[in-house]
C-alpha cells in the first residue's frame, strides 16, 4: 500500500486538516500520478458538508486533478512516466452496460465510480485529489496537451467538460443566441466555449460588479437580473439558457426568455426542487434538460478543444493549507473564477 498524505473532513462540516491514509499499489492496469494541481468545485463544499446526504467520512475531496506520471503497469501502454496527465469526476464504471460502450461512462447503469466520496470495485472509499498522489485505471486518466497553463487546465476536468457537453450535445454554435445564468466556475467556462463555438452569449447576473468580467470573457451582452421586468423584457429572445447557478431560483423566468424550440440546460445543482410552470414548457414547445460532466472520449476532445482555441479556467491559486477560507470564499462568490491548489504546498 502507497502511503498519501491530503486534506480531509473527518465528519460533516467540520474544518478539512491534514490527514494521512493508504492509496493501493499500481496494478498491471495502473498509473500512479503525482498530483501538481487539485481544482475546488463547488460540490466538494457540498459533500464535505453533507448538503445532498449520503457523504462518506473521512473525505478528501477534489476531482479536478493535474499531474505527472510517476508509474505505469505492465499492461499499461498509452502512458508513459513524465507524461502530464488528468484526473476528473469518476476514476472507473461497469464499462459493460449501454452507456459506458457508448463512451457514456458518467450515465453508467450500475453507477460510475466517483473519484472521491464514493466506493471501488472491493467496497473501498475512494480519495480524492487534495491529496500528494492518485492511483488510477489508466482507462480513466486523461492526456493534457501540450501549452495549457496547468492551474488553468485543471478546473476543465470539472467546470470545463460540464459545460462543454450539454453544448455539443445540444448543436449550440454559429447564429444561435445564448444565454449563460450565473458568472462562477461553471458559468464563465459556457462563457468562454460557447464563444468559442460561435454563438452570440448574453450573461444573466444577479450582480452589476460582474459586467467587466463577462465582456472580457466574450459576452456580447450583460443583463444584471435583479429587477423581475429586466428579464421580462427578454421574452423569447434566446435559443438556449445554460443554468449554471446552486442556489434556490425560479427556473420559470429562464424558461420565458427562450424562442419557440428553445432549450434550457441545467447544470448547477441547487438542493431545493425547481417547480416549473407547465404553460412555461407548452406554450412555446420548449424543453427543460440537464446534463452532467461527460464521458472519457468526450472529455479528452474537450481538453483538445480548449488547446486549440487557448481556453482555460481563470484561477486562484493557493497553498492547501488555505483550504477552508476558499470555501468560505467560494459560499459568498468571492473568487475571479475557481479555487486551485498548488500540491507543492503539502
Amino acid at each position: 500500500m502507497l502511503s498519501t498524505h491530503g486534506y480531509a473532513a473527518m465528519q460533516a462540516g467540520a474544518p478539512l486538516r491534514p490527514f494521512s491514509f493508504e492509496r493501493r499499489d499500481p496494478g498491471p492496469d495502473d498509473v500512479l500520478i503525482a498530483i501538481r494541481y487539485c481544482g475546488i468545485c463547488h460540490s466538494d463544499i457540498h459533500q464535505a458538508r453533507d448538503e445532498w446526504g449520503g457523504s462518506i467520512f473521512p473525505m478528501v475531496p477534489g476531482h479536478e486533478i493535474v499531474g505527472t506520471v510517476t508509474q505505469v503497469g505492465s499492461a499499461v501502454k498509452t502512458f508513459r512516466e513524465g507524461e502530464t496527465v488528468g484526473v476528473g469526476c469518476f476514476v472507473d464504471s461497469c464499462r459493460t452496460c449501454e452507456s459506458c460502450q457508448r463512451g457514456l461512462e458518467q450515465y453508467c447503469e450500475t453507477g460510475m465510480i466517483l473519484t472521491y466520496n464514493g466506493l471501488d470495485k472491493k467496497g473501498q472509499p475512494t480519495y480524492g485529489g487534495y491529496s500528494n498522489q492518485i492511483v488510477v485505471d489508466h482507462r480513466y486518466v486523461l492526456r493534457i496537451p501540450p501549452g495549457l497553463p496547468l492551474a488553468g487546465a485543471a478546473p476543465l476536468l470539472c467546470a470545463g467538460i460540464t459545460t462543454y457537453s450539454p453544448l455539443r450535445h445540444w448543436g449550440v454554435g454559429s447564429g444561435h443566441r445564448l444565454a449563460v445564468v450565473g458568472l462562477g466556475g461553471l458559468g464563465h467556462m459556457a462563457v468562454k466555449i460557447g464563444r468559442a463555438l460561435g454563438a452570440e452569449v448574453t450573461v444573466l447576473s444577479h450582480s452589476e460588479a460582474k459586467r467587466k468580467d463577462a465582456e472580457r470573457l466574450g459576452a456580447s451582452d450583460f443583463v444584471a437580473t435583479s429587477q423581475p421586468a429586466v428579464l421580462t423584457a427578454l421574452a423569447r429572445r434566446f435559443h438556449f439558457v445554460m443554468d449554471t447557478v446552486s442556489a434556490p431560483h425560479d427556473a420559470n423566468v429562464y424558461l420565458d426568455t427562450l424562442k419557440t424550440d428553445g432549450t434550457m440546460i441545467l447544470v448547477g445543482a441547487p438542493t431545493e426542487p425547481m417547480p416549473v410552470a407547465p404553460f412555461s414548457l407548452i406554450l412555446k414547445r420548449r424543453r427543460f434538460v440537464g446534463s452532467l460532466i461527460g464521458g472519457i472520449r468526450e472529455t479528452q476532445d474537450m481538453l483538445e478543444f480548449c488547446a486549440q482555441h487557448g481556453i482555460t479556467s481563470d484561477v486562484e491559486v493557493i497553498p492547501i493549507q488555505q483550504v477552508n477560507e476558499a470555501y468560505e470564499r467560494v459560499i459568498r462568490g468571492d473568487v475571479r473564477f475557481r479555487f486551485v491548489i498548488d500540491l507543492a504546498s503539502l
